[in-house]
């Protein structure tokens, strides 16, 4: 319904004969907002911007009755085409800004999250929501499960969604997803500054072709780009990303403290500290290797 919408707005336009620079003066918006509506690639139209276009281009409220099925719509069509392709990727690779990924939810942190959005419709479209990630998550016990490997901003501990119970509850899922072996969770912590994703989400899919394809989302966006080119500069910034981020045996003891209430006292290394750490380990004979969810396994010894 959104792309529908937005083909009778180019058509429109088109017929009127202005620009997407016109249009936007006409409807009070900036002309990048023209460009998403038309393309279906941002957040939905509000009803009073349906108003607007409706009368800038004489549409006899054909604008205004579209939006009403374009509001009722439970997923955009950019998101869509992104959980199509997750669907039956081998690989995910995940960067989470704001809030824990949709596949290591629990169900109440779920809900939680999905009622903040202030387009929802109502009680049935929220469990529908609900009902659709929790049925996303099962492919991580299926026979075909892909690997996963997320990076959490520091933000996403820190950041209390819900209340303190459905908190340490998420908290305890990422712990034990992370023993999975195909998952791997790190946390990139705030000391590492700015960086290439800062703004939104970003994930980077690799289907059983070997072809990838990238996805951006914010609040009320999503950007699926399957340009190889483009795939390829956000694979590169998703590689550093998790370059910097603490390792995942630190990020683990990191989840836990914060699950344990002692957001001031996580004992973070310095920059300089996990160098010197990630050369000690280097450098020890039969040191610590990580596997699977970053659990510790070391060469047994005999005693002498």
């Amino acid at each position: 319904m959104a792309a529908l919408f937005g083909s009778r707005v180019r058509r429109l336009r088109t017929a009127a004969g202005l620009t997407q620079a016109e249009l936007g003066l006409r409807a009070h918006v900036v002309s990048t907002r023209i460009t998403q509506i038309e393309r279906a690639s941002g957040a939905r139209p509000t009803l009073a911007l349906a108003r607007a276009l409706d009368s800038a281009l004489a549409a006899d409220d054909l604008l205004v009755d579209l939006w009403t099925y374009v509001h009722r719509e439970t997923f955009p069509d950019w998101s869509r085409a992104f959980m199509a392709y997750a669907a039956r990727a081998k690989a995910i690779r995940e960067y989470a800004a704001q809030v824990v990924p949709g596949l290591l939810q629990t169900e109440d942190y779920a809900r939680a999250v999905l009622s903040l959005d202030p387009l929802l419709t109502g009680e049935k479209q929220l469990e529908e929501r609900v009902a659709a990630r929790l049925e996303r998550q099962e492919r991580l016990a299926s026979s075909d499960r892909p690997e996963l490997w997320v990076v959490l901003d520091e933000a996403v501990l820190r950041r209390p969604v819900g209340n303190t119970a459905i908190m340490r509850r998420q908290m305890a899922r990422l712990l034990e997803a992370a023993a999975e072996p195909h998952v791997t969770v790190q946390v990139l912590p705030f000391d590492q500054g700015g960086h290439a994703a800062m703004g939104g989400s970003l994930t980077v899919l690799t289907v059983p072709d070997g072809t990838e394809v990238a996805y951006k989302e914010g609040a009320d966006f999503g950007q699926l780009i399957e340009e190889p080119t483009d795939v390829a500069q956000y694979a590169v910034t998703y590689d550093r990303l998790r370059a910097v981020a603490l390792p995942p045996l630190m990020s683990l003891d990191m989840i836990r403290s914060v699950m344990e209430g002692n957001h001031r006292g996580a004992n973070i290394p310095t920059r300089s500290e996990r160098r010197r750490l990630a050369q000690e380990q280097l450098q020890q004979p039969g040191g610590w290797k990580l596997r699977g969810g970053g659990r510790r396994h070391s060469r047994r010894r005999s005693r002498p």
